[in-house]
């Protein structure tokens, strides 16, 4: 697999590093998603945060900036050295998050990777094709964000799982469960989303 990471030019991982995945259509990036990817990396004792940029999200009807636009902004953003913006989904071919951690699981087979939403995302968990493969073959940490708490902790996916969730104050654990598990957990947040910066004309992008 050392043959194709280099070929398609994919991140470097060592074996046995653990690994956030931060997926999304970052349009545009913002300090949110920097301040969640760092409180992941304390909170659940990782290695690095990769960010899947996404060519586009399957889920909205809307096409995003220019994948090129949106790469650039998201590392002119990044300051953290172990925090990285990445176009892996594209570089792959896969357009479904199921099918982006099997592939990453084929290639990292020696990498334990915990695939990182906001607590937003897990509310709406369910309506993602092969959810419940993710849930059962992927660690999931889950980030609190602003009015999102009650609508993620009473999720379908929160629910049907709720036995295999490991509480907050055990969140460095994550990484050494067997499958499944996922953890929730409150951080500081800060009060900001794409929809926003969009909305009020700071992206700059038709």
């Amino acid at each position: 697999m050392t043959r194709v990471i280099d070929k398609w030019n994919l991140p470097k991982a060592g074996p046995g590093m653990r690994i956030g995945l931060l997926g999304g259509s970052f349009d545009p990036p913002h300090a949110g998603h920097a301040h969640i990817s760092e409180e992941a990396l304390n909170r659940f004792g990782l290695d690095r945060v990769w960010w899947l940029v996404s060519p586009r999200n399957p889920l909205k009807a809307k096409e995003p900036a220019p994948l090129e636009k949106r790469l650039e902004e998201s590392r002119k953003l990044l300051t953290h050295p172990k925090i990285e913006a990445t176009d892996i989904e594209a570089r792959i071919g896969t357009r479904y998050t199921a099918n982006t951690l099997e592939a990453l699981m084929s290639l990292y087979p020696q990498v334990t990777f915990v695939w990182l939403m906001g607590a937003d995302n897990l509310a709406s968990f369910h309506t993602w094709d092969r959810w419940t493969w993710i849930m059962e073959n992927m660690r999931i940490g889950i980030l609190a964000r602003p009015g999102q708490r009650i609508s993620a902790r009473t999720s379908v996916a929160a629910n049907r799982y709720d036995r295999f969730r490991l509480p907050g104050r055990d969140a460095r654990l994550l990484t050494q469960l067997a499958l499944p598990a996922w953890c929730f957990v409150n951080v500081p947040m800060v009060k900001l989303s794409s929809t926003q910066i969009r909305a009020r004309g700071d992206w700059g992008v038709d």
